[in-house]
């Protein structure tokens, strides 16, 4: 059995393969990032479903708590270049564990915070330690699996975002109900111990790979895959998260839900994601280009189908599942993409489409803050649509094809 990489039948430049991708992979150590990953998103979302308590608790308003969401996600922004650069001359193991010891750290100070200053600490912890990981994730997985089975791994990966996502709201307000919101940071807390044991026993030791540095930042931006790929990103996520971001507005105003309807539907939001990031995994070993193309084009089509048919109940939830399982199956794909197109400086176009995705968050939020209160909902899923549609043009157009065949 022999296999052959096809890339790039548009003509782009290919990136020079990785010695560092191992010849057996270690599934074990993908489960420990998996945990890592799921401690941490846990953690990043935790105070959405605590703010009530934690505002009346510290005495500040909600509105101010709720800036802790802010922090962590602004924080990591930056905090993925930097950590890429500052730990350039580190084993990437230590790296690693020392990324998850500051999710054990911040869960802690937040359980104990006694006043608004140690909560914003701790997430400040949580934002450098969130980065780092996104940083590092697709540049760790190649090499801990060959990179056929990259696809795979980010997808098993990434599957700790998804159960993250669709229960760290309502595991955070059923605890914070019962036992405090304090215990709930402390669950947290103990799920990173939990993670970091894992790591230390089953990563290997990562001698530091590649160059990282603003300079090679620079010169990987160069590569034009590097290139579509970021601006890809830049248009899909942004579009959504103008629409997500005021989803709830629509759903009341459009096809006219109450409050539990609306939490029904963004429950299988959550789980259309789930399994969406499944199947993005299992599209993206074929081709990674292909995987972008499938998730956007049916963000795109669910758009339709909230500014068609949005009036019907029925209808709005069907495509806010859609909706939900084609960006669950987005990450893995774009994550992939961007690793196989810079093998040889994964790390530092890892920094790089972490930086993308905040700068693609915050400018969506906005951006969709600017809609609703010109156009009403429909201003915003048009948006969505639209930057979606251009997102997966964009790839479809140059984003080069990405296949692994095997030949007996």
């Amino acid at each position: 059995m022999t296999n052959s990489t096809f890339d790039d039948d548009d003509g782009l430049p290919d990136a020079p393969p990785s010695a560092d991708s191992p010849a057996k992979a270690r599934w074990d150590a993908i489960v420990a990032l998996t945990l890592g990953v799921f401690g941490l998103v846990t953690a990043e979302f935790l105070p959405a479903s605590l703010l009530t308590p934690i505002s009346a608790d510290l005495g500040i308003s909600s509105g101010t708590a709720g800036q802790t969401v802010t922090v962590t996600a602004v924080v990591a922004a930056f905090a993925g270049p930097g950590i890429v650069i500052g730990t350039r001359s580190l084993d990437r193991r230590w790296t690693l564990l020392g990324l998850t010891l500051l999710l054990i750290v911040a869960s802690a100070l937040a359980a104990l915070a006694n006043g608004l200053t140690l909560l914003l600490v701790s997430r400040v912890l949580l934002g450098i330690g969130l980065g780092g990981f996104w940083a590092m994730a697709g540049a760790l997985a190649m090499r801990l699996v060959p990179m056929a089975h990259l696809p795979r791994a980010m997808a098993i990966i990434f599957t700790g975002v998804s159960v993250a996502t669709v229960t760290a709201a309502p595991l955070g307000a059923y605890v914070g109900a019962t036992l405090g919101w304090r215990v709930a940071f402390v669950i947290s807390g103990a799920v990173g111990i939990v993670a970091l044991l894992a790591q230390l026993f089953t990563v290997p030791s990562l001698p530091p790979a590649g160059h990282a540095g603003f300079g090679t930042m620079i010169a990987v931006l160069q590569r034009p895959k590097i290139r579509i790929g970021l601006f890809a990103t830049l248009l899909i996520v942004a579009g959504h998260f103008a629409g997500f971001t005021y989803i709830r507005p629509y759903l009341e105003g459009v096809p006219r839900l109450d409050v539990d309807m609306i939490s029904l539907v963004l429950l299988a939001y959550g789980i259309g994601g789930f399994v969406g990031n499944i199947v993005g995994g299992m599209i993206t070993e074929r081709s990674a280009t292909l995987g972008v193309v499938f998730a956007s084009g049916l963000i795109a089509v669910a758009a339709v189908l909230l500014g068609l048919f949005g009036a019907s109940a029925v209808a709005s939830a069907v495509a806010v599942t859609l909706w939900g399982f084609a960006f669950g199956s987005l990450p893995v794909s774009i994550q992939s993409y961007i690793t196989r197109a810079a093998q040889d400086e994964a790390e530092s176009a890892g920094a790089m489409l972490l930086t993308t995705f905040q700068v693609a968050i915050s400018g969506g939020a906005v951006l969709g803050g600017l809609l609703i209160d010109l156009q009403g909902p429909m201003g915003v899923i048009s948006f969505l649509g639209i930057a979606a549609a251009l997102g997966a043009s964009v790839m479809a157009a140059r984003g080069g094809r990405q296949m692994q065949l095997s030949e007996g």
